[in-house]
This record gives C-alpha cells, sequence and structure tokens, in this order.
C-alpha cells in the first residue's frame, strides 16, 4: 500500500481552520457587541419594556353619572343589560377573518349576517355608518339586548364562536319619566375616536380605549364630570400569560350626577302640547298656499323668569336616544340623518332660526324710545304705507288712527313700526349716509338685546341668529355678489328681481329693508332661546339671564355638591318707565288683543299673563308660528314652522302648559292640586351616601292626567276635538291674519 504523506494536506486544512475559527470569532463579536448594546446602552430601557410583557392591564370601565330632573327623578342612568361583543383581533386569526362566526352569530341574535358585519367594521372617511369608531383592540359590542338564553347558547358553545363573548355590562338608558322623552336636550354617547384619545392623552381627564363619551346634549356639555375615571387593575404574568400575581390596582371613580333644572312633568307636557298642536295646525286649511298647514318642526322653551333656568325644552321631530345605546342600525341612523329625516337631531330650540315676525315689535318699541320718540304720541296706525311706488299693508288693511307706542305694540299694528322706521333711515342719510356713523337705533337695539349672538346656554352647537345690520349686509353681499349678478334679472321672476337689486344695491341699507326689519321680517333671524331671554327679562324687570339646564353637579356619595348658578348676561337698554308700558301692552295681548281668544276665562287677575304673537313669512313656505309669553315666574316660548298664524297655531298649546303648571282648568279655576310646578323649584334632591337619590315617584303620563283632569283629554296620539272645533268656529282676526306680499323689495328668509 503506498502511503500518502500527510504533509500534503496539512497547509488546505489548516486554512480551512483558520476560516473557520475567523468566523467564530466575528459571530462571538457581533454576539458580545449586540448584548453589550442590549444590555448595557439599551439595558434600562429595554428592561422596562421586558417588564410590561408581564404585566396585562385589566379596565374597569366607570360608571357614568346620571342626569337628573330638578326633583332627583332619573332623566339618564344606567341599567345592567347582557352584551355580547367581538374581538375583532381574534376574528382576523381566523381563515375566513371570522365571517363564518359572525354569520353563526347573527343567526342566535335573530340579525341578518350584513348587520352584524356592519357593527364590527372600523370607521374612516370612506365608510358609512354603522361601523365601529373605538379601538379596534377592544371588544366591539354587537347589541345590548341580547336575551338570557341567546347568552347561554353562546358561553355553553365557546368552541363555535371563538372571539365572542356575552357578558353583563352597565349600559347607558335614557328614562323618559313619565315618557318625556328629553332627547335633544340629554344626547348621546358613541365610543371614543384614536384622535380623541390622542388630544386628551396630556390632559387632566384623558380617555381610555373602553370610554363612551358625549356627542351632544347634555351627555357632551358635561362629559368631563359625569364619565368618571376607569379603573384599571395590573396582574403579573408568565410567558404563558397565567397570572402570577397583582401589581397593583387603581380603583373606579364613578362620574357624577348632573342634576338640571328641567322638570320631567312639565318636560311631558310641553312635549305633548307642541306635538298636539303640529297634529292639530296639519288639519287646518292654508288660504295662501291651497292646502293644509305642513307643520313639519317646532320648538318650546319653559324658562323661569327670574334665573334664567330651563323647566322644559322641546323640539319636534323628535327620536329615541336609546338608538344610541350598543351602537346604531344602519335603519335607525337613515332615520336619523337622511334627506327626509326632517333631522331629529337639532335641537330647533337652540338651533332652528327664523325670521320672529310681530314677536319682535318689543325690540322695536324699545329703539323707537331710544331714538326719541314719546311713548304717548300719536302714530298713524293706517291701512298702507306706501314708498318709493310699492305698498307696504297692514294686516287685511286694517286702521286704528292716531295710537300710542303701546297700543301699536298691542294691537300689532305694522305701518306704526313702518313708519318710525322709514323716518330713522332717513335720518341716517338713507341709502347713501352722510359721513359719520348713523345712528341706526333699530339695528343697536336688537344688539342690545342679545340677538346675533350664542345666549350662552350650557348645550353645545348653539347657533347665533342674525342681525341684517350694515356690516352684515356689506359681508353677505361680497360673499353672494358674483351669483346674484349671474342669475339676477331687471325684468325677470320675483327671485330673479331679488337677485338683480341685490347684485347692484345688496351692500347697502335699503328703505324697504328698515322697512321689513321692523317687524321682524327680512333676513332677520331669531332662535327660541333668544325669545325666551328677551320676553324672561321683561318679566323680571329688564335682567337678561344666562339659559342653563345644569343646576348643580353631585358626587356619586352625595357629599360634593356644586351648585351652578344663574348668571346675568346684561340688562334690557330701557327704562323703567318703557318696561312698564311694554308690561301692560303686552298683558292687552292677551286680555283684548291678538292672544285673547286663546286666553278667554284665565284668572288673569290671579295669575297676570303677557303674551305677543307673530306670523313670520318664509319665502316658499308657509308661515312660521310665534308665541312669546310670560307669567311672574315662566316665560313659555312657543314656534312652529309652516303652522300659520301666532296664536291661531300655538295658543292653546301654551295655554295648557300653564294651565298644568299653575293647576288652571279651562273655566279659569285654581286647583293647586293640580298644579305641577305653580312656583320654581329650589331645593335640589337629596343624594344618599350609597348612590341612591331620594325622589317623589312618577306617574306614567302626567300630560295625560293633568288633561284628563281638567278636560278629559284624549290619548297623546289623538287629535283634541276640543281645540280643533275651537280653531274652526272662532272668528277672531287672528284665525284670518296673514302678511300680504310687500312689494319687489321684499326680502324674506
Amino acid at each position: 500500500m503506498t502511503n500518502i504523506p500527510e504533509t500534503g494536506r496539512t497547509p488546505r486544512v489548516q486554512i480551512r481552520l483558520v476560516v473557520i475559527q475567523i468566523l467564530v470569532l466575528s459571530l462571538l463579536g457581533t454576539l458580545g457587541g449586540r448584548l453589550w448594546y442590549l444590555q448595557i446602552r439599551e439595558g434600562a430601557e429595554y428592561a422596562k419594556e421586558a417588564s410590561g410583557n408581564h404585566v396585562q392591564q385589566v379596565v374597569e370601565p366607570a360608571v357614568r353619572g346620571s342626569i337628573l330632573d330638578a326633583r332627583g327623578v332619573a332623566l339618564a342612568d344606567n341599567e345592567t343589560r347582557l352584551v355580547v361583543s367581538a374581538s375583532r383581533t381574534d376574528l382576523l386569526k381566523q381563515k375566513d377573518d371570522g365571517k363564518a362566526v359572525l354569520a353563526k352569530l347573527a343567526g342566535v341574535l335573530g340579525m341578518s349576517a350584513e348587520e352584524v358585519a356592519q357593527k364590527v367594521r372600523l370607521c374612516d372617511s370612506k365608510t358609512p355608518q354603522p361601523c365601529w369608531n373605538g379601538s379596534p383592540y377592544q371588544p366591539i359590542p354587537i347589541t345590548d339586548e341580547a336575551t338570557a338564553k341567546q347568552a347561554l347558547q353562546i358561553r355553553e358553545r365557546a368552541e363555535d364562536f371563538p372571539g365572542i363573548t356575552a357578558e353583563p355590562e352597565a349600559v347607558r338608558r335614557y328614562a323618559a319619566p313619565g315618557n318625556a322623552n328629553t332627547a335633544q336636550v340629554l344626547g348621546y354617547l358613541s365610543p371614543v375616536t384614536d384622535d380623541e384619545i390622542t388630544k386628551a392623552q396630556d390632559s387632566d381627564s384623558p380617555y381610555l380605549r373602553s370610554d363612551q363619551v358625549g356627542r351632544s346634549g347634555l351627555e357632551r356639555q358635561y362629559d368631563k364630570e359625569l364619565r368618571g375615571k376607569a379603573g384599571v387593575t395590573r396582574y403579573e404574568v408568565d410567558n404563558l400569560g397565567r397570572v402570577i400575581g397583582q401589581a397593583e390596582a387603581d380603583a373606579a371613580q364613578p362620574g357624577s350626577n348632573l342634576v338640571t333644572s328641567i322638570d320631567a312633568r312639565v318636560q311631558r307636557v310641553a312635549e305633548y302640547e307642541l306635538n298636539n298642536a303640529m297634529k292639530i295646525a296639519r288639519t287646518q286649511f292654508d288660504k295662501i298656499t291651497g292646502e293644509n298647514y305642513k307643520a313639519d318642526s317646532g320648538a318650546v322653551v319653559v324658562m323661569e323668569a327670574k334665573t334664567g333656568r330651563v323647566v322644559a325644552m322641546a323640539s319636534a321631530p323628535a327620536y329615541d336616544p336609546n338608538v344610541w345605546v350598543g351602537g346604531i342600525s344602519a335603519k335607525d341612523y337613515k332615520k336619523l340623518t337622511g334627506k327626509n329625516s326632517d333631522y331629529p337631531l337639532l335641537n330647533r330650540a337652540i338651533q332652528g332660526q327664523s325670521a320672529p315676525g310681530s314677536t319682535f315689535k318689543v325690540v322695536s318699541t324699545a329703539a323707537a324710545v331710544e331714538a326719541g320718540y314719546e311713548w304717548d304720541g300719536g302714530y298713524p296706525c293706517t291701512s298702507s304705507y306706501s314708498v318709493g311706488g310699492q305698498v307696504f299693508k297692514n294686516f287685511e288693511g286694517e286702521s286704528f288712527g292716531p295710537i300710542s307706542l303701546g297700543r301699536a305694540l298691542e294691537v300689532s299694528c305694522d305701518t306704526v313700526f313702518y313708519g318710525l322706521a322709514d323716518r330713522e333711515w332717513k335720518k341716517d342719510g338713507g341709502i347713501n349716509p352722510a359721513k359719520g356713523e348713523p345712528k341706526d337705533y333699530f339695528y343697536k337695539a336688537a344688539h342690545q338685546f342679545g340677538l346675533g349672538k350664542e345666549t350662552g346656554i350650557d348645550l353645545p352647537n348653539e347657533v347665533t341668529g342674525r342681525v341684517p345690520d350694515r356690516q352684515w349686509k356689506e359681508s353677505y353681499w361680497k360673499a353672494n355678489k358674483d351669483s346674484w349678478c349671474k342669475y339676477g334679472k331687471k325684468d325677470g321672476s320675483y327671485v330673479e328681481k331679488i337677485a338683480y337689486e341685490n347684485c347692484l344695491e345688496g351692500n347697502k341699507m335699503r328703505e324697504g329693508d328698515s322697512i321689513n326689519y321692523s317687524i321682524g321680517q327680512g333676513d332677520t333671524l331669531v332662535t327660541p332661546i333668544q325669545e325666551a331671554v328677551i320676553y324672561g327679562a321683561l318679566a323680571n324687570g329688564g335682567t337678561m339671564y344666562t339659559p342653563t339646564i345644569g343646576k348643580a353637579i353631585v358626587s356619586a356619595d352625595g357629599k360634593t355638591v356644586q351648585e351652578i348658578k344663574p348668571k346675568v348676561q346684561g340688562k334690557l337698554p330701557v327704562d323703567k318707565a318703557t318696561i312698564k308700558g311694554m308690561d301692560a301692552a303686552l298683558e292687552g295681548v292677551v286680555t283684548r288683543g291678538t292672544a285673547a281668544w286663546k286666553f278667554g276665562g284665565w284668572p288673569q287677575e290671579e295669575i297676570p299673563l303677557h303674551a305677543k304673537t307673530g306670523t313670520a313669512e318664509v319665502y316658499g313656505k308657509q308661515t312660521t308660528s310665534w308665541l312669546a309669553t310670560y307669567s311672574k315666574d315662566y316665560t313659555v316660548v312657543m314656534t312652529i314652522a309652516q303652522a300659520g298664524t301666532g296664536s291661531g297655531a300655538s295658543g292653546e298649546a301654551v295655554r295648557h302648559i300653564y294651565n298644568a303648571m299653575y293647576g288652571v282648568a279651562d273655566d279659569g279655576k285654581i286647583d293647586k292640586k293640580n298644579a305641577l310646578l305653580p312656583t320654581p323649584q329650589t331645593s335640589l334632591p337629596k343624594v344618599q351616601a350609597d348612590g341612591t337619590i331620594k325622589a317623589p315617584k312618577v306617574s306614567k303620563d302626567p300630560a295625560k292626567e293633568q288633561r284628563v283632569s281638567q278636560e278629559g283629554a284624549p290619548e297623546p296620539d289623538e287629535t283634541q276635538p276640543g281645540a280643533t272645533v275651537q280653531q274652526n268656529t272662532s272668528t277672531n282676526r287672528d284665525t284670518r291674519r296673514r302678511r300680504r306680499k310687500r312689494g319687489s323689495r321684499r326680502m324674506c328668509t
């Protein structure tokens, strides 16, 4: 055998060994460097993160505080329901992204597979409601109305429903005591969004992923106080997720209770009377349009005259805020927001604005006095007022001869105010005023009465209304000039003629503008809450209060009470003598003026009432009914769109609200036992240490009981026959009252 010398392979083997050694050393050097980086340079940071991986957080949502009426009756509170939720994270781990599980769940819950799928999809700019706008990592509620049988099916067959839970949870409940809906005042809740979490993370009230937040109404206005603070328990776990100890725990802090000035009994009466008035109006024939009144929306405000606290606030059409609890369905969302919905989410008491009609004349009267006109001067109340070939008519050509400002207010004589406003317009220099500031008494008075700005009520999204003064006209003209000039025609239709005139001189205060403005027409817009503030001030001697609904914030255990005091926002720009004169004139409206036919038999000596009716023209629509009233305790303002005259559409409804509060029967007799609120509620309800509240029992339907005790009224969904007969048989001039079109200079809104 031939021996092969070992020296023939040695160099090659040695080279390989050297290479291997170098590689090993390099790997060891790299590993050592990485270990140095991880353990020394970044050791503290990674140690912190590593410790976090062994701690799991369990969030216990805080119990949201209740919203109570002035006596302690719950308007919004919480109840325990069986909530079925889906973990989106667990569903996405499945082969079909959980579609089969969701379809099977739909069968158990009696829902469609599409409806369940919509519940768990995430909201974005392209995804319509319903969808989930909360964190994708928290359980998404499918329904909060599961039955015990459905919950047991899901829990006992957990292997068939991976990612699905069925647990009892506390959810929001809008109680509607005595059928007092109060929807637009209360608002509703929905899950917090990522953007809201980010914005609030450094605030003194950060959000958790599990939070529900207020989206409108009192739920939004007082969200921070009502929400409380969620509890967080941190558990130490091993690498298999088994709990090995409790690290620390922060107990949940329940939210505070909000006591409001709302009286659920009066609220229900106000809602009933508003809806009933609208139903009755729809049975009445409008001679101008040749069809029945549409009466498609309305609002009513009942407010304490001496504090500005709101006792009742109703807006129609309304909705059930409970549809938002647990996530709203596509069908319900469309009902609330679709183009045929008439937008019930709007609170028309603070967001509905329209021309005020003759209820605005208290402002014009104050302006006239400020401009130097004598209260008892003889101002011609003629059948019409002519300007530049245009004829501005008084109602049905009525003429009362020379009358005082008080009498003009009482009989609502348009031509008196036309003449006063026209004279002041001419004094200010007409359409081209001389250098220097025009006096503009009529426009300045509106601002001094608080119009053209928010009242400051403690509800979100209040609108300002509009005072069409010179500044507004200039800005409005600049924004619309191009459109007016494009479509306006000198000899076109009424609208085209208006556009043509606006193109040429829409930025100038024209004579017709000032004339229309003086009676609350043209471009003037007000809200019911603004009217309530004005007439409340007339009732109390001239003090304007910021309207409030929140009365006190009370801790869950009742130990801490933060009262929300009434706040004065200003004084009416009139002296005591003028207020006294207005007061007498507005009382005359009830006893012998345009509202007298609706308040016949009222115990005026015991409970003096004052009122001003208004019938506002709206171009292309039927007239808007306004009725502003007050007693020594309260002011009640009602408006109904496309419903006819002020007293004709709203008179009986407002009368019945006063009947209920003061216990007055239709024959004028006062029965204090039937009075719901003869004087404003001053004391606060008592919250016990265990969170319970001492509140009186609530009748099933106080509106019905009140009407039955007084006049044998029908159920709320029936038409009141007595009211229909009275409207059909009355010959009072207010039943026939219609504003005539006042020439091509008319600017209606």
